[in-house]
C-alpha cells in the first residue's frame, strides 16, 4: 500500500439510466464509442492515467491538478461541438491517496472528486477549492465561485468552483448560463407523471399540480415558480439538477399518479436541486369516485409537510454559511435555529439583528416579539415591564408591515394578545392569516392560542387540530396538545383534557404544560395525581405560584382565570 498526493477526476455519463431503459444495446455502445473517441485519448495526450471504469463513467488520476483540468476542458469541448453526443459531468479534486498493488485508489481525495462530479451540471466541470488555488491564473479559463458546500459523507465543507471555458462560457455542453437563486427558498413543482395510462388521470394530476403551486405560492417566505415555466417539463425525461439550474431554484417537487382499479395512488417528493438529495416523500391514497376530495387531501398534505421540510434545509444551510457574509435571511434561518432548541434570547439576538439589517422585515420584528412570548409562556413567570413593552412594540412594528402576510399577521397577533391585551385586535389578525393562507400551519397553532385567550374553546379545538393535520410531525403538535387541554378544562371536560395533557408532557416539561394537566385532573377528581404533577412542577420551576396563572394564562374572562388559579391551589400550589 502507497500513498500519494494526485489529481483525482471522476466522470459519468447523464441521463445513462435513461438512455439504457430505452435502448440497452444502443447505449452500451455509444458509451464504448465514448471512452475510446473521447476519453482514452485525452488521458494518453493529458498524461492521465484510467484507473477504472464503471458502466457510465470512470476515475483517472494526474500527477498536476493544472493537466487535469486541461484535460476536462479538451472533453467537454468535444462533446459540445456535436449536439447529439453524450454529455459527461466531470468532478476533480487534489488529495492524498491510497495506491492498491492492481492500482486502484482510495481515500478521501477520490471521494471528494465523486462527490463533486454528483453536484456537477450536465456537460459541466466542478473543482475544489484546493485545485483552484493550484490552477488559477495559469489556465485559459474562469471560474465560478458556488462557495462552501456540504458533500455526501465529507465532515467538513468544500469549496467549489465551476469551470468556465475562454469565451466566459460555462462548460457545458448546452451553453446557457444558469439562472440565479432568488434570496429567500425556491421550488418549481413539476408535472406529475401519469402512470395508469388513463387519460382522465392525466387532467385530475395536472389540476392537482395547479392547486399545489397555489398553494405554494402563498407563503411569502417562498420564491415559486409559475405554471407555464415548471409544464414546460411536461412528458419529458428531467434531471432533477438541470431543472434546478435552469429554473434557478433550490428545491423541486416531483410526483406521479397511477390508477389500480377504483382506487388512485398519488405520491410525492422533494429534491434539494443542487445534491440531488430527497428531503421528504409520501404516498396517498384514495378512491376514485372521490377524486376531488383526494386532490384537495394530497394538496393539503404536500404543502403542510413540505413547508417545514423546506424550512429545515434553509436553516443547514445558513449554518453552514461563514459568519462574515451572512444577510439578513441568514440571520433570521440562525434565530429560527436558536428558537427550535429553545434558546430564545439567543434566538431574539439573530431576529434583532435581520430587523436592523432590513427595517421592513417584517419576519424578523414578529420573531423578536415571540421570542419574548415564549420565555413568559415557557417559565410561567411574567415578563419585566419593559420587555413586555418592547415586545409589542416590535409585534406592532410586525403587524404594520406585514399587512398581507399571513407568517407575520398570526406571529405578531399571537403576541398582542398574550402580552399586550388586545384580544380583539389579536384575534382578527389571525383569521385573517388563515384567510390569507390556509395551509399555514403556524397560523391555525397562533389562531387556535388566540381563541382560547379570547373565550372561543371550540374553535381553538378546532384550529388546533387542523393545524396538526397539516402539519403532523411538527414541534408545534406538542403546543397545539397543550392548547388542546385548556379548551377541554375550559368545556368542562377534565378527562380528555387530562389525556391531552399527558401526550404534551411525554415531549415537553414546563410550567404550561404541567399547569395544563394540574387543573384538569383536580376537575376530574383526581386529586392524587394532580398533587403530584405540582410536585414535579415546583422542582423544575420553584417560585411557580397559583398567582402566576394570571400572567402565564391571560385569557379574557375574569371567571375563567379564577378557575384556572383555584384549581392550581387546590392542587396543592402556593396562592
Amino acid at each position: 500500500m502507497q500513498r500519494r498526493l494526485a489529481a483525482i477526476l471522476a466522470a459519468d455519463v447523464v441521463g445513462f439510466s435513461t438512455l439504457m431503459e430505452r435502448d440497452e444495446e444502443g447505449a452500451y455502445a455509444a458509451v464504448g464509442r465514448l471512452r475510446r473517441e473521447i476519453v482514452e485519448p485525452r488521458l494518453a495526450e493529458h498524461q492521465g492515467r484510467l484507473i477504472k471504469t464503471t458502466g457510465d463513467g470512470f476515475l483517472a488520476e494526474f500527477a498536476s491538478p493544472l493537466v487535469a483540468v486541461r484535460c476536462a476542458l479538451a472533453m467537454q469541448a468535444d462533446l459540445g461541438h456535436d449536439p447529439a453526443a453524450l454529455r459527461l459531468r466531470i468532478g476533480l479534486n487534489l488529495g492524498d491517496v491510497i495506491v492498491e498493488e492492481g492500482g486502484d485508489v482510495y481515500g478521501e481525495g477520490v471521494n471528494i472528486a465523486a462527490r463533486l462530479e454528483a453536484l456537477c451540471d450536465p456537460g459541466g466541470i466542478l473543482i475544489s477549492g484546493k485545485v483552484h488555488s493550484e490552477v488559477e491564473g495559469k489556465l485559459d479559463a474562469s471560474f465560478e465561485d458556488r462557495g462552501e458546500q456540504q458533500v455526501k459523507n465529507i465532515s467538513r465543507l468544500v469549496h467549489v468552483y465551476a469551470v468556465r471555458s475562454a469565451s466566459g462560457a460555462s462548460a457545458t455542453a448546452a451553453g446557457s448560463q444558469p439562472l440565479p437563486l432568488p434570496d429567500k427558498p425556491s421550488i418549481a413543482v413539476l408535472p406529475f407523471q401519469n402512470m395508469s395510462g388513463d387519460p382522465e388521470q392525466e387532467y385530475f394530476a395536472d389540476g392537482m399540480v395547479e392547486d399545489i403551486i397555489t398553494a405554494l405560492s402563498r407563503f411569502k417566505s417562498l420564491f415559486v415558480i409559475a405554471r407555464n415555466s415548471s409544464f414546460t417539463y411536461k412528458g419529458k425525461a428531467v434531471d432533477i439538477k438541470q431543472v434546478g439550474r435552469e429554473l434557478g431554484v433550490r428545491y423541486v417537487l416531483e410526483g406521479s399518479v397511477r390508477k389500480a382499479g377504483n382506487r388512485v395512488r398519488i405520491t410525492g417528493q422533494l429534491i434539494e436541486a443542487a445534491t440531488g438529495r430527497h428531503l421528504w416523500a409520501d404516498k396517498f391514497d384514495g378512491a376514485l369516485e372521490d377524486v376531488f376530495g383526494l386532490q384537495d387531501q394530497v394538496t393539503n398534505g404536500v404543502v403542510g409537510l413540505i413547508a417545514p421540510e423546506v424550512e429545515k434545509a434553509e436553516i443547514e444551510r445558513a449554518l453552514h454559511k461563514p459568519t462574515d457574509r451572512l444577510d439578513g435571511y441568514d440571520l433570521f434561518l440562525r434565530g429560527m435555529a436558536q428558537s427550535h432548541k429553545g434558546r430564545f434570547a439567543g434566538a431574539r439576538e439573530f431576529f434583532v439583528q435581520a430587523a436592523e439589517r432590513d427595517s421592513d422585515y417584517g419576519a424578523a420584528h414578529a420573531m423578536a416579539a415571540t421570542m419574548f412570548m415564549f420565555e413568559q409562556s415557557v417559565s410561567g413567570l411574567s415578563l419585566a415591564a419593559d420587555l413586555r413593552d418592547e415586545a409589542v412594540r416590535l409585534a406592532d412594528r410586525a403587524a404594520g408591515i406585514g399587512t398581507d402576510d399571513a407568517f407575520v399577521l398570526a406571529r405578531s397577533g399571537h403576541v398582542l394578545t398574550y402580552l399586550g391585551r388586545q384580544y380583539d385586535r389579536g384575534l382578527a389578525m389571525v383569521d385573517r392569516a388563515v384567510a390569507l393562507n390556509p395551509n399555514l400551519a403556524v397560523a391555525w397553532h397562533a389562531r387556535g392560542w388566540v381563541a382560547l385567550m379570547c373565550d372561543a374553546p371550540q374553535e381553538s379545538i378546532d384550529s388546533f387540530e387542523r393545524m396538526i393535520r397539516l402539519s403532523p410531525l411538527d414541534d408545534l403538535r406538542i403546543g397545539a396538545w397543550n392548547g388542546i387541554s385548556f379548551a377541554e378544562f375550559s368545556l368542562e371536560r377534565y378527562e380528555e383534557g387530562c389525556a391531552v395533557a399527558t401526550k404534551a408532557l411525554q415531549f415537553n416539561r414546563t410550567a404550561h404544560t404541567w399547569s395544563a394537566y394540574i387543573v384538569n385532573a383536580v376537575g376530574a377528581g383526581r386529586i392524587d395525581e394532580a398533587e403530584k404533577a405540582v410536585a414535579a412542577l415546583l422542582a423544575r420551576r420553584p417560585g411557580f405560584c397559583a398567582s402566576h396563572a394570571r400572567e402565564a394564562f391571560p385569557v379574557r374572562s375574569p371567571a375563567m382565570r379564577d378557575r384556572l388559579s383555584d384549581s392550581l391551589q387546590r392542587a396543592g400550589l402556593p396562592a
